[in-house]
């Protein structure tokens, strides 16, 4: 007999396959609402009006927004 073991009580076994299948289930779980809010946020934001750095037709070198939606 084991010396492990107190009252003959069987060690207790683990399921691996459930629990790795869990914790795959968890992380899905967590990157699907993680881009779901991505989205949500994405969908519902407007940002500010800004200044551009440079008007139409100056001198390249500096970066402006393609289209002004203000």
């Amino acid at each position: 007999m084991s010396a492990g073991l107190a009252g003959g009580a069987a060690p207790v076994r683990r399921n691996w396959r459930l629990i790795a299948i869990s914790i795959a289930a968890a992380v899905m779980a967590v990157f699907v609402a993680a881009n779901a809010h991505f989205i949500y946020v994405a969908f519902t934001s407007q940002p500010d009006c800004v200044p551009h750095a440079k008007a139409a037709g100056m001198a390249s070198g500096a970066l402006r927004a393609a289209d002004s939606a203000c």
